[in-house]
């Protein structure tokens, strides 16, 4: 799909069952997303909420200029960076799912390799500054391009690429000498 851009327009001409497909596609990786800045996955729910009924209150806002889920990411973005000037934030450490675990014991070995993997690169990042986490977050977590990355971000290529780069730098210092596995 094309981010929701071909959904929100079936969604304009009047199919209501677009508006699932685009919700469906972008929904958890824009609470994933506002997650980062505040810190609470309830928090981060009702803002992305917010951020889609603005499209449904709002239908022309969207231009089509920039991809949908682009888009959303700004009002995102704009949303949690509201929240948070009215709340004191308090850093807390979210517990991951718990999963079923099979009886093979190779397998349940592999699981909690790949959850500690994924715990450290996730706590590395977490620990970069705020620019330079949102960065690393959109175009590696999200998949955006340094242009898409930098409009919602409201800076430029460049500085995104500089953010990039020195995000990288700051993991390999984080991670040490095991970090060059888990990147």
């Amino acid at each position: 799909m094309d981010n929701g851009a071909s959904s929100y327009r079936r969604f304009l001409d009047g199919d209501d069952s677009a508006f699932d497909d685009i919700m469906k596609e972008l929904f958890h990786s824009l609470v994933f997303f506002i997650n980062r800045y505040v810190h609470d996955v309830h928090a981060a729910e009702d803002i992305a909420i917010d951020a889609f009924s603005d499209l449904i209150v709002h239908k022309h806002r969207y231009n089509f200029k920039v991809t949908l889920k682009t888009y959303l990411f700004m009002v995102g973005r704009s949303r949690a960076l509201d929240y948070l000037k009215g709340r004191k934030v308090i850093d807390t450490v979210s517990l991951s799912d718990i999963q079923d675990l099979s009886d093979d014991k190779k397998a349940l070995e592999e699981i909690v390799l790949a959850d500690e993997r994924k715990r450290a690169v996730n706590a590395a990042v977490g620990k970069l500054p705020r620019d330079m986490c949102m960065a690393v977050h959109l175009v590696y977590f999200e998949g955006m391009t340094y242009d898409e990355a930098a409009k919602v971000m409201k800076k430029n290529r460049k500085q995104v690429d500089n953010l990039l780069y020195r995000a990288k730098k700051e993991l390999h210092i984080i991670l040490g000498k095991d970090g060059e596995q888990l990147l």
